[in-house]
């Protein structure tokens, strides 16, 4: 039986120029917002936490020192 990677998240490694794809699947959970981002559209993550980000300003938010 084949298994699909739809409506599945995927388990990431990230790094400064990109990310290694460690699990497949379809897309990975914000960690701020806690919405789904798809592989395709993903462009913002912590390398240091390894936490993904739907846009630059939750991930600006989330990474700023307190």
């Amino acid at each position: 039986m084949l298994m699909s990677n739809t409506n599945r998240p995927a388990k990431l490694h990230y790094m400064a120029n990109g990310f290694r794809v460690l699990s497949s699947g379809d897309h990975v959970v914000c960690a701020a917002s806690g919405a789904a981002i798809a592989l395709d559209d993903l462009r913002y993550w912590d390398v240091a936490g390894q936490r993904p980000f739907a846009t630059a300003e939750l991930a600006s938010e989330a990474m700023r020192p307190r």
